[in-house]
């Protein structure tokens, strides 16, 4: 069973910073597109960012670019999301998810086939 750990979420004051890491198990090599989600309630589940394993390049949305730094090592199956300069707005549950497809739609959640359990990250102003 392929199974995704997440670990790093909590509770940080505005400005400060987070680090998340996801650790993946289960499947044999990293050949896949790793990507970061958020979802708060009563809204859909948000891109975040994403490394595609076609290219290897890293994709972030908007409203984290220049904040947020997405990372991988694929010897060890574990990826990182370093959370910089934070805002009230980013508190969300953020999960971690893979797509061993490597569809080229990365940022819509529908295409990955695994999920971590999520972990809570709380902004306070």
């Amino acid at each position: 069973q392929v199974q995704l750990v997440e670990s790093g979420g909590g509770l940080v004051q505005a400005g400060g910073s987070l680090r998340l890491s996801c650790t993946v198990s289960g499947r044999t090599g990293s050949r896949y597109t790793m990507g970061w989600f958020r979802q708060t309630p009563g809204k859909e589940r948000e891109f975040v960012a994403a490394i595609t394993w076609s290219d290897g390049n890293t994709r972030y949305s908007d409203s984290v670019k220049g904040r947020f730094t997405a990372s991988r090592d694929n010897a060890k199956n574990t990826a990182d999301l370093q959370m910089n300069s934070l805002k009230p707005e980013d508190t969300a549950v953020y999960y971690c998810a893979v797509d061993f497809h490597n569809s080229l739609t990365y940022s819509r959640a529908r295409v990955y086939d695994y999920w971590g359990q999520g972990t809570q990250v709380t902004v306070s102003s």
